[in-house]
């Protein structure tokens, strides 16, 4: 089942806080925004002035005057105003609303980037996309749709009640006794609106995660014939979305029916006691139809103000989810020591390291000391959950490195920027992750200006050239997304040639020989003593026959260092390798080796 921690959670902070937080992003392009606002200021001036003209119009032909010349360009003129002003306002408006969605997205996604494990741990991939497109897009719409509906609201509102005031102070008055159960309502509407919709924006995330992770093991769901499990249970997911979203339509619909309603409730008033003005002669007929369109242009944005107030609550919680995220501080600190060297050469030492994994039973690592000399080559071996993939990630401070514990060329890891460290200190993870694009992009994928005959180098010391030709475009052949179109051992030589293609002072290879055949590896591994002369090399295996060859074994067992050696040496001590080269030498089966070793062979 998927774990999604947000679902149903309370409010981090109020949501009017949560949309100030906002003026960061906002401030940069005020410019426009004010511009915008004035401009439609403006408009209503204008708008204001077609009723005026109207009247005018009227009341002349009232009393028999045919001259409406005046007042009818009068209203083109005021047309046309208003249609340049309202057009300016709307494209400055907008521009805002999309770089402020630009923006946002950038700085989330280079947030995202200093993210670690306890991080993507908590939160989904399908959650991040959808605070990524989703939730800025609310933002956006707010800005862009929000401001304008908020300015027509607040300027219409003054601009007409000053000409109402004008006309007839008595008519005027009519339009109040209804405002406060106007304001009431919106007020407590939009209290279970923000509610409702930070439901429907965490069930939304819901499914976006879902979504993601059973694509991604689309094979194992097909291979084991899950389908229509997986879609059951989708149907769940995607019901509890459904639920959210008629719950928040429903109170939309409702706000949208009643702010009206209560709206329209002025209209009957004044119709009724502007009538009796009328034929009492204390008010004209263009008087009072000028007075009933401002009354119209008053009450028209109170018509909106229930989708002025769901878009308002939608941004404030899409605002809250975007700063849950942003207020997380980056698990890896970057705060580099101006005296770290420029340059890696390749002497690592490990001292006293200790390591658990948050809410783990016990420590990843348990006070592990090692030297490694630049220019040896290192394999690290154990049981599964030994401790040597974290021991590794120390190196490259993909964990969070304790200090004083891992030194490269007698400088503290932690002082070391991380650009400089995973630039100079190479590692191929144990996935092997491709991305959807062509081999070539994948390969030099640290510098997309390489030269070309470097690359197919690099594949030709992971065995990987053959692979590429065999290619219906070569290196330029797009390999899917994740490199679906590769078996294991193709992806496993692909991560391998990028890595190799980099030369760094110090490459770590994480069980990067698991997929590829006993021949295959023994290629790759004499290119690799070849290419790594006089460079430091680590890597993890679980074969006897890639370890061999290195100048010293490693042997982790619950987080600590049981033995190092040479291949003789720890062959000679009788223990955990020594068993495991005998297993693998004399063919024994599976389930002895996975009991001796945790790992298939």
């Amino acid at each position: 089942m998927i774990a999604f921690s947000g679902v149903g959670r309370a409010p981090r902070a109020p949501l009017l806080k949560a949309l100030l937080r906002l003026r960061v992003f906002v401030a940069r392009y005020r410019g426009r925004l004010t511009g915008g606002i004035a401009a439609f200021a403006l408009a209503r001036v204008f708008e204001a002035l077609i009723p005026l003209m109207l009247m005018i119009g009227i009341d002349r032909l009232k009393e028999g005057n045919p001259d409406v010349l005046a007042p009818a360009l009068g209203i083109v003129a005021a047309v046309c105003a208003r249609f340049v002003t309202v057009s300016f306002a709307r494209m400055a408006v907008r521009r805002a609303g999309l770089l402020v969605a630009f923006d946002l997205r950038q700085r989330l996604y280079a947030h995202l980037q200093l993210m670690g494990p306890r991080f993507f741990g908590r939160y989904t991939i399908g959650d991040m996309m959808t605070r990524a497109v989703a939730d800025i897009g609310l933002i956006q719409r707010l800005i862009s749709h929000g401001t304008i509906l908020s300015v027509i609201l607040i300027f219409a509102s003054v601009v007409g009640f000053t000409f109402m005031l004008s006309l007839s102070w008595q008519l005027t008055l009519l339009i109040f006794p209804p405002l406060p159960f106007i304001f009431l309502y919106a007020w407590k509407a939009s209290r279970r609106m923000g509610l409702a919709s930070r439901a429907v924006q965490e069930r939304l995330s819901e499914l976006g995660g879902h979504v993601q992770e059973n694509l991604a093991g689309i094979r194992t769901i097909q291979a084991m014939a899950q389908e229509d499990n997986e879609i059951a249970r989708f149907a769940g997911t995607n019901q509890r979305y459904a639920g959210a979203f008629r719950h928040q339509a429903r109170l939309n619909s409702r706000m949208s029916a009643i702010m009206p309603t209560l709206a329209a409730l002025c209209s009957v008033g004044i119709l009724g006691y502007g009538g009796h003005l009328v034929l009492t002669e204390r008010l004209t007929v263009g008087e009072f139809t000028a007075f009933f369109l401002y009354v119209n242009m008053v009450v028209q944005p109170f018509r909106v103000a229930g989708f002025v107030v769901n878009l308002f609550q939608r941004a404030a919680v899409a605002s809250d989810r975007l700063f849950d995220v942003f207020d997380r501080a980056a698990e890896i600190e970057d705060a580099p020591d101006t005296a770290a060297p420029a340059h890696i050469v390749g002497d690592i030492s490990v001292r006293h390291l200790h390591f658990a994994y948050e809410g783990a039973p016990r420590k990843a690592l348990a006070d592990v000391n090692l030297d490694i000399p630049r220019g040896e080559s290192i394999t690290v071996m154990g049981r599964v959950g030994a401790g040597k993939t974290t021991l590794l990630k120390q190196l490259v401070r993909i964990l969070d490195t304790p200090a004083g514990t891992v030194f490269i060329d007698g400088t503290d890891v932690r002082d070391y920027p991380l650009a400089q460290l995973r630039a100079q200190v190479a590692m191929v993870p144990q996935d092997p992750f491709l991305f959807g694009e062509p081999v070539r992009e994948n390969l030099s994928y640290d510098d997309p200006a390489r030269a070309l005959d470097l690359v197919w180098q690099a594949a030709e010391a992971a065995d990987f050239r053959e692979t590429v030709e065999d290619m219906p475009e070569g290196m330029e052949t797009v390999v899917g997304e994740r490199g679906v179109t590769l078996s294991g051992g193709q992806k496993q030589r692909a991560t391998l040639a990028r890595g190799l293609i980099r030369h760094a002072p110090v490459l770590i290879l994480d069980d990067c020989f698991s997929s590829v055949d006993t021949e295959t590896e023994e290629h790759i591994l004499s290119e690799l003593r070849r290419l790594r002369r006089g460079k430091t090399t680590i890597l993890v295996s679980h074969r006897v026959s890639t370890a061999r060859h290195s100048d010293r074994i490693v042997i982790l067992e619950d987080g600590a260092i049981a033995e190092v050696g040479t291949h003789d040496e720890l062959l000679a001590t009788g223990g955990f390798y020594a068993e495991l080269e005998r297993i693998q030498r004399e063919g024994a089966d599976a389930s002895d080796y996975a009991a001796a070793a945790g790992a298939p062979a």
